[in-house]
């Protein structure tokens, strides 16, 4: 094994996954470049074992140990590169905090991220899972990554429509992207800024606020301010935010559901299709504030799973197939997890 290679053996995973799940990896590196990736694919043992690409934990379920190295991507650094098209690009290492970046960005005078602010994890994850909230999408603002190819050691740069984004989705979570590793990550920022308040929530909070002309600075404090009401602190409470994706079914099938159900909540989305609710309908099957063993459903946010102190990743897994399980019973629409499941 390479001597410059800081390999740690037996390496605990509970402070590394905001679920605060017990886990250990097998083998752990602390990844700040490629240098170090080069290194892994030269070390024939190293190579031949399974790999797991952990950035801050947010969205993923530990089930048992991992039986192989772990590269905890953990570079920093960030700047802007300047305007292109109308737009400021702003780049960022995979390594840093998501939401101390969006809020760096802030303090440039930036807007463009504030409606993903406090959202858990880490720059390189951002792109992979597409988070989005409050009607903004990473893919929205996105402009290109730059990934390190475990298969071939070399490094491509991925514009927008390389990574193939979807809902909660990317080229990264299929077959044909799994050797990729994101290295870092640019942004393309609208230079004329408008506020993004399409979501009656953050509106009505705008408006309550008493701003006319709200500045990019005052929406992610109102986002985070929206957020810290509703859902959990992973420091205190171990979860990973929202557990399960909204489901998109088609409007036929939406519309048999509210000649049933008139209070469903949905959203059209712009191919005609309509995204359903998941936290309403696992609140109207009962489910939040309750527990099963160790594991719950946030009083506050019945899309939120969360850790009751000493739970393991299948007391978690349990509620969440009960959970899918209910819905499916009562609505026929099946709940897919967001987490990865390891």
């Amino acid at each position: 094994m390479p001597a410059h290679l800081t390999i740690e053996h037996d390496f605990s995973l509970a402070s590394l996954n905001t679920f605060r799940l017990p886990a250990r990896a097998r083998h752990y590196l602390r990844v700040i470049g490629a240098a170090q990736l080069d290194a892994v694919r030269a070390d024939a043992a190293l190579a031949a074992l399974p790999r797991l690409v952990l950035g801050g934990g947010s969205n993923m379920l530990f089930t048992r140990d991992f039986d192989g190295i772990v590269l905890h991507m953990a570079g920093l650094g960030k700047e802007v590169l300047g305007n292109e098209d109308g737009r400021i690009l702003v780049r960022a290492q995979a390594g840093e905090n998501w939401h101390a970046f969006v809020q760096w960005t802030l303090a440039q005078g930036l807007g463009g991220l504030e409606n993903l602010s406090l959202i858990p994890g880490t720059v390189g994850a951002a792109p992979i899972q597409n988070v989005g909230a409050y009607g903004t999408e990473t893919k929205d603002v996105f402009h290109s990554l730059t990934a390190y190819d475990m298969a071939t050691g070399t490094v491509a740069t991925l514009d927008a429509a390389a990574c193939r984004f979807g809902y909660r989705d990317s080229i990264f979570k299929h077959p044909e992207g799994s050797e990729l590793v994101v290295l870092d990550v640019t942004f393309a920022l609208p230079a004329g800024w408008q506020p993004n308040l399409r979501y009656a929530e953050l509106a009505r909070a705008v408006a309550d606020s008493g701003l006319d002309a709200p500045t990019p600075l005052d929406v992610g404090r109102t986002v985070e301010a929206i957020r810290r009401r509703k859902l959990p602190d992973p420091a205190e409470i171990g979860n990973a935010g929202s557990f399960f994706k909204n489901p998109v079914v088609s409007s036929a099938a939406c519309a048999q559901l509210l000649a049933h159900y008139p209070e469903l909540v949905h959203h059209t989305q712009p191919d005609g299709s309509e995204k359903l609710a998941a936290g309403w309908l696992i609140d109207q099957c009962g489910w939040k504030g309750r527990a099963l063993g160790a594991a719950g459903v946030y009083p506050k946010q019945a899309l939120v799973l969360v850790n009751l102190g000493d739970a393991r990743g299948e007391d978690v897994v349990r509620l969440a197939r009960a959970i899918q399980a209910d819905v499916a019973a009562r609505y026929g629409v099946q709940l897919e997890p967001e987490p990865v499941f390891i």
